[in-house]
């Protein structure tokens, strides 16, 4: 279930995904209008939420199982110029069983710009760690920084991707309807690049975008076959599920010393 509470009790969704491209326009050209409208109006509609993501991502070559991970997230709040409240992330994981109850929390501006990482797991499961978020070590458990997560951040990588496309042809655009992400009703926005090129990051991606709430709740992407005719291989894909707008989320929620958390004290301090 996705729910809407505070702020978009009062506030209406204005932005929609016009699915007919104008004549002579690149056929992604709506999906980048969208997700521009829906950068510039986020900010004002969600300050915060808690979600469960499921990722799953190929790293070094080998597909990895999916990751089950509760969310809480805070957007940055900027007035006059100066920064109200830093953008924040918490982290749980809930499955696999090798990284159950790992906790992850990073401040953006607090602690050096590294973040608190409690193990998790069946080994050393309580030894707590800071570390920067794209460290090598860090990165080895995902293809972005923590710094990159969130709903937020994977429409403005719409916005970044589908504007480097309109310079290209070779491009295939199906918007679907009838799907749906954990119950609810999506519109799905399917891209294919035919001929493999080295300017194209994928060869075949697919966005689900909640139809209420017009946010962007799943996207996956596949790369070329190995072989022509073969499968396309799957890279990434991320699943936004249980979302929770705006439950007023506070600082405690990103305190280490919060005692819901088990962060210990940090090796080496």
């Amino acid at each position: 279930m996705i729910h809407a509470v505070g702020l978009l009790g009062a506030l209406l969704f204005t932005v929609a995904l016009d699915t007919s491209p104008a004549e002579g326009e690149h056929p992604l050209a709506p999906l980048v209008r969208y997700a521009q409208d829906r950068v510039t109006s986020l900010d004002a509609e969600i300050r915060d939420y808690t979600c469960t993501l499921v990722k799953q991502e190929r790293i070094d070559g080998r597909l990895r199982k999916p990751d089950y991970i509760f969310v809480k997230l805070r957007h940055q709040r900027v007035e006059n110029g100066k920064v109200m409240t830093p953008f924040s992330v918490y982290l749980r994981y809930l499955a696999p069983r090798d990284l159950k109850d790992r906790e992850v929390l990073y401040v953006e501006g607090r602690n050096e710009g590294k973040m608190i990482a409690r193990r998790g797991g069946s080994r050393l499961a309580h030894v707590t760690t800071t570390l920067l978020p794209d460290s090598r070590l860090a990165m080895h458990w995902g293809r972005y920084p923590l710094t990159e997560i969130g709903i937020k951040t994977l429409t403005e990588r719409l916005v970044e991707v589908g504007l480097e496309e309109l310079a290209y042809g070779e491009c295939e655009v199906k918007y679907l309807e009838g799907a749906k992400i954990n119950g609810r009703s999506c519109i799905v926005v399917q891209v294919t690049h035919p001929v493999k090129r080295d300017y194209f990051r994928y060869h075949m991606a697919r966005v689900f975008i909640d139809r209420e709430l017009m946010l962007p709740v799943h996207y996956v992407s596949y790369d070329w076959p190995e072989q022509e005719g073969g499968e396309p291989e799957l890279m990434e894909q991320y699943t936004y599920v249980d979302l929770k707008l705006n439950p007023g989320l506070t600082d405690r929620d990103f305190d280490p010393r919060n005692k819901e958390y088990q962060f210990g004290k940090p090796v080496g301090e």
